[in-house]
């Protein structure tokens, strides 16, 4: 015979519970977390004459951001980015490294992709130069180097 349900509030000897069915998977516990979406690691900042910048977020035992280079277009930075994003498995344990060797090797994966991408764009005019794009990372990461940080 089939069960009655009752719209009453609660059963005898158990004041105030409602008589109705459980909600799945409340007897196991409070239920999923809610998930937090993870931070992206490359993120693009305005530069200098139309300049954009791609950084990485401080990983490891930095606490600055890293240059990954200076683009002269956003749809340049934008392929940056993609690029690296594609190579960020070996690229993470590379800029989590803090020896010479892997400092040095992150440095070179940096200079090939930003290379090839600058190779594979073409320069519209008035844009800055290689070298000053260079110049222009190279200064931009020292002065975050040197910035006073916060809490020390």
């Amino acid at each position: 015979m089939a069960r009655r349900r009752s719209n009453r509030p609660g059963k005898p000897g158990r004041p105030g519970k409602p008589s109705g069915p459980k909600k799945r998977g409340a007897r196991h516990g409070r239920g999923r977390a809610p998930t937090r979406k993870a931070t992206p690691s490359l993120y693009l900042q305005p530069g200098k004459r139309g300049a954009v910048v791609v950084l990485h977020r401080p990983v490891g035992n930095r606490a600055t951001p890293k240059v990954c280079g200076v683009m002269p277009s956003k749809e340049a930075a934008e392929t940056l980015m993609n690029q690296l994003l594609r190579a960020e498995g070996a690229l993470m344990d590379l800029f989590y490294e803090a020896t010479d060797d892997g400092i040095e090797a992150l440095e070179a994966v940096l200079k090939a992709t930003w290379t090839s991408v600058l190779d594979r764009a073409p320069a519209a005019e008035g844009t800055p130069s290689r070298e000053e794009l260079n110049s222009e990372r190279d200064r931009i990461q020292r002065e975050l180097d040197s910035a006073p940080r916060p809490g020390r």
